[in-house]
Parts: structure tokens; sequence; C-alpha cells
């Protein structure tokens, strides 16, 4: 984050967080019964990725966990600067289809490891316990089943496949890994960041009423770093700064809140690029909570706001911190929840047994309301999602949409 000015409040008084208790979602509106169905059954999904996991028999509990890391760029060396420093894991193979980019991180951080110069020369190699994927996202599908295959753990990042049914499809296979004993985390790292761990626990707690609606804004200068790059390609980026960086964003909203998308009217613009810079759209989730989410992709500073408004309190991060407004008021929170990160994540799955903070299945809302923010911001026409196994997003004309509002939540 950059440096901000503070927000006014009585910045010495910081409120406690109260344990979490899990507070079951649902989706009311009977308009969107396929919506239902696969809210509870991603929620079953999470529960039962969520018990623990052991490791492999292939890798033994007094040695490193031996890694590859395929994509050598800015998210492979980001990965591995927290392998490195956290002690627990070595690479051991490189990969990317520019050897002079896997030469460079073999040199300047895992020079036992060996540099391959295709997929296959890697996937036929032993002594591999776990992979990284940080390449793009066209890519990840074809990868992370043949890293399964082999018997690896996966920590694979966002977003996790170009298309939903690839998204089940490794849903699925990684449901069978599990039971033998592999982890499959993504790489969405806001799970692993205290504030949002502690603000998902306030808001789950119920403590401070249900949810009643959420702001959620995100810029930064991301279109001054993709020119000439695959993210800004729309054969391997389509999208653009939603799919990419904004991926994080939307499945932060998720994973605090629980709530899954239903409906979405949004405007998207290019400015210059291949690819989306810009959104803005107005989201319908589940238990008729309204969503206004903001993406700007062309931005002077990097800023990350996210509002849940309960029934007793507002909750938010901003500018780095985390608050609680009541009665007219606001006063720092306290984030009492640990620190962590995706790698750590998963060596902690793997060595530990500790339960998986962020299983494939979190991709699929996450896919849903990307998909239908694009639709809608190309259509002009607000889009309902369709969530169920088969189906994809489909765009419904506005009147029809209009005809189909929830009932006043206002009472």
């Amino acid at each position: 984050y950059s440096e901000v000015p503070g927000v006014p409040g009585p910045a010495n008084r910081i409120r406690t967080g109260s344990a979490e208790r899990s507070s079951g979602r649902s989706c009311r509106n009977t308009r969107h019964v396929a919506s239902f169905f696969a809210c509870r059954t991603q929620q079953s999904q999470e529960g039962r990725w969520g018990r623990m996991i052991s490791r492999s028999a292939g890798s033994r509990s007094d040695s490193l966990v031996r890694f590859a890391v395929i994509g050598c760029g800015r998210m492979g060396r980001h990965h591995s600067r927290i392998l490195q420093q956290d002690g627990r894991g070595t690479v051991v193979a490189l990969l990317d289809r520019s050897l002079a980019a896997a030469a460079d991180l073999q040199s300047a951080l895992w020079p036992q490891a060996e540099v391959c110069r295709t997929e296959d020369e890697l996937f036929d190699r032993d002594g591999i316990d776990a992979v990284i994927l940080c390449t793009p996202t066209v890519e990840h599908f074809s990868q992370a089943m043949r890293s399964l295959d082999r018997g690896w753990h996966v920590l694979c990042e966002k977003p996790l496949a170009a298309t939903r049914q690839h998204i089940i499809d490794l849903v699925s296979r990684a449901d069978t890994a599990h039971a033998a004993g592999q982890a499959f985390s993504l790489g969405y790292q806001r799970r692993h960041l205290a504030i949002y761990r502690t603000l998902r626990r306030e808001v789950r707690s119920a403590r401070w009423g249900a949810v009643r609606a959420i702001v959620s804004h995100n810029a930064e200068n991301w279109q001054a770093t993709i020119p000439g790059t695959w993210r800004d390609d729309p054969r391997q980026n389509d999208g653009g700064f939603i799919t990419d960086a904004g991926s994080h964003k939307l499945d932060s909203l998720f994973y605090v809140t629980g709530l899954q998308p239903c409906e979405v009217y949004a405007r998207c613009q290019r400015w210059g690029s291949q690819v989306e810079i810009v959104a803005s759209a107005s989201a319908l989730l589940s238990d008729g909570v309204a969503a206004t989410i903001s993406f700007v992709g062309h931005a002077q500073r990097l800023s990350e706001e996210l509002h849940v408004h309960c029934e007793q309190a507002d909750l938010l991060i901003r500018d780095e911190q985390l608050w609680i407004a009541q009665n007219g008021r606001q006063e720092r929170l306290a984030v009492d929840e640990p620190e962590s990160s995706p790698v750590v994540g998963l060596l902690e799955t793997i060595l530990r047994n500790a339960p998986e903070i962020s299983p494939p299945v979190a991709a699929l809302p996450v896919y849903d309301l990307t998909q239908a923010i694009l639709k809608s911001g190309r259509l002009r026409v607000p889009v309902v999602v369709d969530q169920s196994q088969t189906g994809a997003t489909n765009a419904v004309p506005a009147r029809e949409s209009a005809d189909r509002e929830p009932a006043d939540r206002t009472g």
C-alpha cells in the first residue's frame, strides 16, 4: 500500500474482536433457484476442504518440501522469496517460457535448482513434492491437472482457470486428490492477511447483525505495468484489471461475507489498452444484499477499501486500518488474527495438517461475478448469474431484470 493520510477518529480507542461463530448464508431470492443450490454446494465443498490434509507419501517429515516453480516472473519470484524466508521448503526445478527468466531466478535465489526447458521435462522429473503455478491463466488447467496426476501439492495463482468448466473439473479433480492427501490452494492473498481474517470473523460472528450493503473500491496504477505482457492480451487475460488483480478483491468480498453473486449491472472501459482497465458495478448478492464495486486500473496510488454495512455497525477496511462505526462515531478495531501468505498456508497444510484456507472451489463465485460484470459492461444490460453446475452467465434485458427486483428490505 502507499502511505496515505490518517482517517479522523479516536485512534487510541481500540475495540477488540469476538470469537467467530459460523453463520449460514442462503440465496433468498426465490427467482434464482439455481443460485440457491450453487451456494449450498460451495458451502459443502468449502467445509470438506476445511478438514485436515495429510502430507503425501512421497514427502519425508524430516526433509524440506521440494518445490517446482512454473512461471519465474514477478509472482514466481515473490513466492520464492517467501518460501526462502520460511525455511521449510526449497526449489529444485524451475520452468519459464523465457529461459533467461528461469536462469535469473535460479541465480538470485535457487542456485541448486534445475532449469527445465519444457513442461514434459519438468513433469517427468522425480524428487518434487509440490508446485507453484505462476503462469498465464489459460495455462493453469493443464498444468494443475498434470501436477495432481503426479501426486504433487499445488499452489496455483489466480484466476484458477479461463473457463467455468475447467474450474469445475479442477474442483472435482482436486477433491479426489485431497482424499489421497494432496493439498490444492489458490493464491488468494487476502484470505491470509490478518486484517481480512479479523473482518471476516467479526462479520460472521453475527454480533453486529446481518449484512445489509457492501461497498468495495479498488484502485492502482495497473495499466502502466502491462504493455507488452500477457496481461494486455485478451486471449490470455480476458477482462484485464477486473480478471487479474480484481479477482483478489472479489474473493475477499465473498470470503468475508459468505454471500454469493446473483445479478449485476456494470460499465467497463479500456482506456487505450486491449483489455478492461475500469469497471463500475452494481451487484445483487444473496440475501438481497446490494454491493457497489469499483475498479480503477489507471489510478495514481494503490487504494483498497471494503465497507461491510451491518444492522448494528459498519465494519470498514480503509487506509490499511480496520474500523468500526456506530451511531455517527468511528473507532479502530483491533486486528488480532494471525498473518500468513499463500505459500506459508500451503506449507502449514502439508506439514501440520492445517485447514485449507483457499480451496479451489473459492474460484467459482469470483469467476461467475467477473464474467457477469464483463458481459454486462459489453452488452450494457443487467446480467443474471446462473450458478448451475453446467450453465453459463446469461444476459437479461433491463425490463426483465426490473420485473425480478427483490422485495423491499427496508421494512
